[in-house]
């Protein structure tokens, strides 16, 4: 009996020190219960694209949300996206992106967040994520979000004449 309390008191001095070291580093200064749930829905889009799941990316953006891809000519609307990803979509391939750092910020009646976070994925390397989250009734939407590729600023001159050349041949 005393062996048992003796690891049953061990455990649970472990499981605290781990539950308040978890803490620590998830709710930092100014952390709320509003700023985990827009985690939670970024995190679910990033989830949800990475297993090719097409109804609960799509239902994490308002109706009215726009997306803002990588192309300049990327700017669509749900619907739009989602006839561009469908057939990806349904074919099981999605696209993996894994935070590296988030900040979210509120408006002062609560009911607006923008966010920007570092994302790394396979194919892109380093990638940038921005938008904005609206509360609708007592959940966050996906207003915008717009993904790019950071772009140093020792290349961009050179990017950008390739940009230049592009468009020229292309009549834009």
């Amino acid at each position: 009996m005393r062996l048992a309390l003796t690891v049953l008191l061990c455990f649970s001095v472990m499981f605290a020190a781990c539950t308040n070291q978890q803490s620590a580093s998830a709710h930092a200064p100014g952390y709320s219960l509003r700023h985990e749930n827009v985690e939670w829905v970024l995190d679910s889009l990033h989830d949800a694209a990475s297993k090719a799941d097409e109804d609960r990316y799509f239902s994490l953006f308002a109706r009215d949300g726009i997306f803002l891809g990588t192309d300049d000519a990327e700017r669509w609307t749900v619907e739009q996206f989602r006839a561009y990803a469908h057939p990806y979509f349904s074919k099981g391939q999605g696209w993996a992106y894994t935070v590296a750092e988030r900040f979210v910020y509120f408006s002062d009646d609560g009911k607006t967040a923008w966010f920007d976070e570092r994302l790394d994925n396979a194919k892109w390397g380093r990638c940038r994520g921005s938008g904005v989250l609206v509360k609708r009734g007592r959940e966050w939407k996906i207003a915008q979000y717009n993904l790019l590729v950071p772009i140093p600023n020792d290349l961009l001159p050179e990017v950008a004449g390739r940009i230049r050349e592009s468009e020229a041949k292309a009549g834009k």
